[in-house]
């Protein structure tokens, strides 16, 4: 394949792969906006307490959806035919059995969790309520994730990206009717929420049901081997997502003890769209995955390259222009979601937005380096960048610079963290394309 041919290739996937994943951001961001304008405060408190929830269930089922269509990629590169619907059918198994875990707690400790995760009496309802739909709805999100990553590493990125917009479109469609004209409240905002990914999977019904697709489900045991694989590869993807979740939890908490649920509310602005600039770099990620994966097992080293040197490059240019849209725009910004004008929300958001997101360009970096690693099945790199970025660094940065610094603290531990990340992700990077260049 030629240059320009790959690079086209490039961009029609990461292009795709990009605003679907945006539109994917968009449900929760779609709730926090409509929860400001008709709960204010304290429902876009409840909200952010819930959110570690959502994290948990997304991730899992990109880590089903990433490492078994990670996998069922490099075995159809290698004409590995049945070994590749093997592993979608062990994927599906795997679906199963988290699903039934979400489920049962939604069902019978929602309300623990409500308290666990900082829910107060002003808000314990909300967040109880929005918890626990969202668990009921995890077979739903988990089945999404996995198609999705399946219909695109099967050759249609068109159709797995229109997924992926048309039920996020429908959940900003539905938000609004359901808390405006109907009146359900967060009811009906996590209510839209888990009817999303349900239209998601119905427009993707066309690939995944046709016999001509590549991945099918046939039978076999559940293998410890695919499952290794699975969870393997596939973990990156879901300790992103669970370490965003632990981190919502820890900032929660610090900010409970600084500013109370006002400064939760103003880190639910700095939380939320923090989603939806990752869902870029996510999509960038996830756009070069099959085509990383399908040179890897071709051994075409030089086309590896390519694509993450395109990936990288593209989403410089984009921290770039996003940092200056946040950093002039922050107010706005923050407006938006503050439809009580309340002073105190609109001041702490507005700093927030403006230092937290100085460290956009590490995360960018640190989000497509790990998912190349995993791509080439360089699982301990990927595994080490992740839990840096995710748990190891982030928790006691918050901590510390939080007691010497107050919300300023809160703020700059994501950026600190981010670089340290991505110094010790450069140094990986080169060491292991030193090894295969020898």
């Amino acid at each position: 394949m030629e240059k320009t041919g790959t690079i086209r290739e490039f961009a029609r996937y990461t292009l795709l792969s990009v605003i679907g994943m945006l539109a994917l951001s968009c449900y929760i961001l779609a709730d926090t906006f409509f929860v400001s304008q008709s709960l204010g405060t304290n429902g876009l408190a409840a909200l952010n307490l819930a959110i570690p929830v959502y994290n948990f269930i997304h991730g899992t089922g990109l880590m089903l959806g990433m490492g078994g269509a990670t996998r069922y990629s490099i075995c159809k590169s290698r004409g590995s035919h049945r070994e590749a619907d093997e592993m979608f059918t062990n994927t599906l198994y795997m679906a199963a059995g988290f699903s039934v875990l979400f489920v049962a707690l939604g069902l019978f400790f929602s309300e623990n969790l409500a308290v666990i995760l900082g829910a107060d009496e002003a808000v314990f309802a909300m967040s109880n309520t929005y918890m626990k739909v969202l668990l009921l709805f995890s077979p739903a999100f988990i089945l999404n994730d996995i198609f999705v990553c399946y219909v695109r590493n099967d050759g249609n990125p068109q159709l797995s990206m229109a997924a992926t917009a048309g039920g996020s479109f429908s959940n900003i469609v539905l938000d609004y009717v359901f808390m405006f004209p109907m009146k359900m409240g967060i009811f009906g905002a996590v209510l839209a929420t888990g009817l999303a990914p349900v239209i998601g999977i119905i427009i993707m019904a066309p690939h995944w049901l046709k016999a001509s697709k590549g991945f099918h489900a046939v039978k076999t045991g559940l293998g410890a081997v695919h499952v290794k694989n699975n969870l393997a590869l596939g973990f990156p993807s879901l300790l992103a997502q669970m370490s965003s979740g632990i981190v919502i939890i820890v900032f929660n908490g610090i900010i409970l003890r600084l500013t109370g649920n006002t400064g939760v509310a103003a880190y639910g602005v700095v939380a939320n769209l923090s989603l939806v600039i990752a869902s870029v770099y996510t999509g960038i990620s996830q756009g070069i995955q099959p085509l990383v994966s399908r040179e890897y097992g071709r051994n075409n080293q030089k086309a590896q390259r390519m694509y993450l040197n395109c990936a990288m490059v593209s989403m410089a240019v984009l921290s770039c222009v996003l940092y200056a849209g946040i950093f002039l725009w922050a107010e706005p910004i923050a407006r938006i979601f503050n439809s009580e004008n309340n002073a105190g929300l609109q001041e702490i958001a507005a700093a927030g937005l403006k230092l937290y997101f100085t460290g956009i360009l590490f995360m960018g970096y640190n989000v497509i380096l790990s998912t190349y690693f995993t791509s080439v099945e360089k699982v301990i790199p990927a595994h080490v960048v992740s839990f840096l970025r995710g748990l190891i660094l982030i928790v006691p940065a918050a901590l510390v610079m939080s007691e010497m610094w107050g919300m300023t603290g809160v703020w700059l531990a994501f950026p600190v963290t981010e670089g340290l990340t991505a110094l010790l992700g450069l140094y990986f990077d080169n060491s292991s394309h030193r090894i295969a260049g020898a």
